[in-house]
């Protein structure tokens, strides 16, 4: 059985993990944002190619991320996420260090490595491992925390920066990684102190503990695909949106002002539904929060084509508070459907589709956007449908509700 904790214990190993995670997201993901156009600028190219490097970054996080979900079913969660710290140091020290652009591919590939063994799906994956079917509660919490990463992130990033230089700013992550994240990582409870639940010998759609024990007997390979595409379709949507907010909102016919502060309510948005996910929707099942999160983004995109330039902040609002539940769902579904039982490794093959989708999601929106302006809306809108409609075909299951 997973190890009992009392409540000050669950809530240090919340905060230190959710803190870890919050320098690894914002050492990692967040970082292009900020850094992109000088880094491409010390070698006189285009930003564009820093962002391809992001993107082989992603597809690289896609690959090991099964391999990281497994090591963390068998040794615990502590051991792969010390281990992420020192490849997110190494990864940024190597950046720092590139002289040309061909380093600084390599550098961004091995903190692919990083981010696919050090980010949400490791986290969500060690907390099952601690508390097993009971790990909803902290999962939620972790996110709470790391939610804030670019609001902490692009800050200080931008002060690095300033102070310091691009190079410099990613030498002042690689210590917060071996300094901060580390130690951080270091406190979560061993391998000893947790007891895991075994992962079933033999993976596979016809083994008993793989299967999705909901009402209609669904097959394990069916409702895996079905939550694949629901992830993948979320990924994409969210970032296509974190990519191009202000630009569909000034398709949509609002100014440049407007869709600026539009998009400063996502961030907020996203707490707040993280919150009520915390404090109410925690009653039902999973099942219920995330129909309910997939239908915000089409909601908005009908809003926004009905009411143009006046709704950009009722967009922001309903796309971002959607997205902040959404993210929790990637954790909390599978564990309620699935069980703990091999939980990371399921965790890292559903989330792969969606780390090579997000990769491709800036270019393939990005050019519907130039294409058809609002228009575009209407691709994400769809796709937002029909993950409502998968989360609609699957039925809550009787293992690991919490």
């Amino acid at each position: 059985m997973p190890v009992r904790l009392e409540a000050g214990q669950k809530n240090w190993v919340v905060g230190a993990l959710g803190s870890a995670l919050t320098i690894s997201w914002a050492c990692s993901y967040y970082l292009p944002a900020v850094l992109a156009a000088p880094m491409a600028a010390s070698f006189g190219q285009s930003p564009v190619w820093v962002f391809a490097a992001f993107s082989l970054a992603l597809v690289v996080s896609a690959m090991v991320g099964p391999w990281a979900g497994a090591r963390i079913d068998g040794l615990g969660g502590r051991g792969v996420l010390m281990l992420s710290n020192l490849i997110f140091a190494a990864g940024l020290c190597l950046l720092a260090l590139s002289p040309h652009l061909a380093v600084l591919y390599l550098g961004w590939a091995v903190m692919g490595l990083g981010m696919g063994i050090g980010l949400y799906e490791a986290g969500f994956a060690s907390l099952a491992g601690i508390y097993g079917a009971k790990a909803r509660g902290p999962i939620t919490g972790i996110t709470l925390i790391a939610g804030f990463a670019s609001t902490i992130g692009w800050p200080l990033s931008g002060l690095m920066l300033a102070e310091w230089g691009w190079r410099g700013a990613c030498f002042g992550w690689a210590i917060l990684q071996i300094g901060l994240a580390l130690p951080l990582n270091a406190c979560l409870p061993s391998p000893a102190a947790a007891a895991r639940p075994t992962p079933p010998p033999t993976p596979g759609p016809d083994t008993p503990a793989q299967q999705p024990p909901n009402a209609q007997g669904a097959p394990g390979h069916w409702a895996m695909a079905l939550l694949a595409f629901v992830f993948a379709v979320t990924w994409f949507n969210a970032t296509a949106m974190a990519a191009h907010l202000p630009a569909v909102l000034q398709a949509g016919g609002a100014s440049l002002g407007v869709a600026i502060a539009a998009g400063a309510l996502i961030g907020p948005a996203q707490v707040a539904a993280r919150l009520l996910e915390f404090g109410v929707l925690h009653r039902f099942h999973p099942l219920v929060s995330a129909r309910l999160a997939a239908a915000t983004h089409p909601a908005a995109a009908v809003v926004l084509a009905l009411f143009g330039g006046p709704a950009a902040y009722g967009f922001a609002l309903l796309h971002g508070a959607g997205n902040g539940v959404l993210t929790i769902a990637k954790g909390t579904l599978p564990l309620a459907l699935f069980g703990p039982a091999g939980y990371g490794q399921r965790l890292g093959w559903l989330n792969a589709p969606a780390r090579v989708l997000q990769a491709a999601a800036p270019l393939i929106f990005g050019s519907a956007l130039a294409a058809w302006g609002l228009g575009a809306l209407w691709v994400t809108g769809a796709l937002g449908v029909a993950s409502f409609v998968a989360l609609m075909a699957l039925r809550p299951g009787r293992g690991g509700q919490s």
